[in-house]
């Protein structure tokens, strides 16, 4: 009881001093005030319940740039080898060496896809995640292709979790055996907002 009682009385002295800041304190007011707090286990607990807030923010900002719709003009269709007549094909060099981006460039061979499928697949997957081996949304959805659960990866590879060339080969698999193509698979995403 008194423990509860205690907590309470550092909550509500934490949240009055957030409020109207701490003199001297201005970059971090709340850091001031959990520096009040007794170092008893409440000041430790407090302390990580902030950590833990600061992180969830930090990955929310993260998120939300990676998941915001980008807006694309359509280019026209384009005869390549290896697509349909109804596949979306921008065109464009290749990317940088050294990239994710560039390990898929490569790859798109191997699994029967024109080079001239890259731009669909780079505006999927920086869409999806920004081309981020460790990109992880709330759903459960994980890696570069945002495979949901991640652990489908594991198809391609025990290092599906670290590794963007082990992602993205299981990611072309699943677009060709899904979609056909990331032109295909890209047009869906642009309708239905997944893939």
């Amino acid at each position: 009881m008194v423990t509860a009682a205690a907590a309470t009385v550092a909550v509500v002295t934490i949240s009055l001093l957030v409020i109207t800041g701490q003199p001297g304190s201005v970059t971090d007011p709340l850091g001031a005030a959990i520096a009040q707090v007794s170092s008893g286990r409440q000041g430790v607990a407090l302390e990580n319940e902030r950590q833990q807030v600061i992180l969830q923010d930090a990955a929310t900002q993260a998120f939300s740039v990676t998941s915001a719709p980008k807006i694309s003009t359509v280019p026209p269709p384009s005869s390549d080898a290896g697509t349909t007549g109804t596949d979306i094909v921008p065109t464009g060099p290749p990317p940088s060496p050294g990239t994710a981006q560039s390990i898929a460039y490569g790859l798109l061979g191997s699994y029967g896809f024109a080079t001239s499928q890259f731009g669909c697949l780079d505006d999927l997957w920086s869409r999806e995640s920004g081309w981020r081996y460790n990109a992880e949304n709330a759903s459960g959805a994980y890696g570069i292709p945002q495979a949901l659960p991640g652990s489908k990866m594991a198809s391609a590879g025990p290092d599906w979790q670290t590794n963007p060339t082990t992602q993205i080969k299981w990611g072309l698999g699943y677009i060709k055996s899904v979609y056909g193509s990331p032109c295909n698979a890209w047009s869906h995403e642009e309708a239905d907002g997944w893939y």
